[in-house]
């Protein structure tokens, strides 16, 4: 007879790194008087979207994408701060640095957190727990910020015990005690679920994590879709083989906007678009990039999403051609609907397919005129177009020139800056 023998579970080796209320953090580090006090970055007590909130102001039941005035009518005391887009970056990319010297494998997965595999670095630093207390020192002392830690055996796990350590804290989660640990917390702390998703699992009685894992995989997958429902059902028991990535480059850029519920009107879906197409193509050309492959996202009532994509026989960074190609694209997923005209909530545009696209080479005039390839006449000139556009941003500031749909509609909502340091850079 053959004996197997079972081999150990590994240990809490994967780090999530997570900085506390962090544009509102950088805000109370930047001016020492706003320490200790609600702060809200962004809004007004007349108006205006809270990007986010300190704290002390979240006692309050502040948060980010809320009202001014509505922030202001929780919590008279608030004080209303501008955002330091520029120190946002710098001290973020500070913190980056601060965990490289502790592991190559950092897989950052926003401006403000990331993952961490240290089971390389232990026989240098020691245990996980010791390389976690000693990074939170660090980032403290160096960058004079406050960052939260959970350890664990994977990735989901380790960003929920960093979200159950807040604020400023750390949980480590060893082997034996991950199902232990996951059963009592509220499902709004896994990966994925969002509002509408924690309100069809609390009609079911679904509240915790150990509801979720003693709900058969089968009806969450009737109740949330097939891809849901299994991940989800995967995640309750802490089945997660994701690994770090540490790739620097991306293979997309995107971007998308939240629309409410909104009916797909001609004039709504253009500007989205055109406002989305100008952030993604703005970024590429900055990096010297165009891409072949465009989908664009379309997000109805219910959460469900549709997505439509094409490729070009040429590399695009053209703002005016990426609209264009976009709005096609969106109005073909629209009309594809069956029934009356469903609400839409979300539009997104990706750019995929990337290569570099440092100049345009003109063409002869021999092939017919087509305005998305970069080399005819009217390629070309959209191309030099775009450029002086991004001349006269980068002295005068981003909204000094821009495309009418947008420049004519623009309201309090949230800044682009505030916007382009959540979305993955190339």
């Amino acid at each position: 007879m053959r004996v197997t023998q079972k081999q150990p579970r590994a240990g809490p080796t994967i780090l999530h790194a997570d900085l506390d209320a962090f544009y509102a953090s950088v805000e109370q580090l930047l001016d020492p008087a706003l320490r200790g006090r609600p702060i809200a970055v962004g809004g007004s007590a007349d108006g205006g979207v809270v990007l986010a909130a300190s704290y002390e102001a979240k006692a309050f039941g502040v948060h980010g994408g809320m009202p001014g005035w509505r922030a202001r009518r929780l919590c008279p005391a608030i004080r209303f701060v501008g955002g330091h887009f520029r120190e946002y970056q710098r001290l973020a990319d500070d913190v980056m640095t601060v965990l490289h010297d502790f592991t190559p494998a950092v897989e950052r997965i926003s401006i403000d957190e990331a993952f961490l595999d240290v089971s390389g670095a232990t026989h240098l630093f020691g245990p996980p727990t010791a390389i976690a207390q000693a990074l939170r020192q660090r980032v403290r002392t160096e960058v004079g910020l406050p960052i939260s830690v959970g350890a664990a055996r994977t990735k989901h796990l380790a960003k929920v015990a960093s979200q159950v350590a807040k604020p400023d804290g750390l949980v480590v989660v060893e082997p034996d005690d991950e199902h232990e640990f996951l059963a009592p917390l509220p499902v709004a702390l896994m990966w994925g679920v969002g509002p509408v998703a924690q309100q069809r699992l609390a009609e079911r009685g679904i509240r915790t994590i150990g509801d979720l894992a003693a709900t058969p995989s089968s009806a969450l997958e009737r109740l949330l879709g097939d891809a849901v429902g299994a991940k989800l059902s995967a995640l309750a028991h802490n089945e997660d083989p994701r690994r770090i990535v540490t790739s620097a480059r991306a293979r997309s850029v995107g971007a998308q906007s939240a629309l409410g519920r909104r009916m797909p009107e001609a004039e709504l879906v253009r500007r989205v678009l055109t406002h989305l197409a100008d952030r993604v193509a703005t970024r590429l050309r900055a990096k010297e990039r165009a891409g072949r492959t465009i989908t664009v996202r379309v997000r109805y009532t219910g959460m469900r999403a549709v997505t439509r994509s094409t490729t070009l026989g040429a590399a695009i960074s053209s703002t005016l051609s990426l609209t264009e190609v976009a709005e096609r694209l969106a109005w073909q997923a629209i009309g594809d609907e069956t029934g009356p005209t469903p609400e839409i909530t979300l539009l997104g545009i990706s750019v995929s397919n990337l290569e570099h696209q440092g100049v345009v080479q003109l063409e002869l005039p021999f092939q017919p005129e087509d305005p998305h390839r970069p080399g005819s006449p009217t390629g070309s000139a959209r191309w030099v177009v775009d450029r002086t556009v991004d001349a006269v941003r980068e002295k005068f500031g981003r909204h000094a020139v821009g495309y009418a749909p947008v420049e004519l509609a623009r309201g309090a909502g949230v800044p682009d800056e505030f916007r382009e340091l959540a979305e993955h850079d190339l």
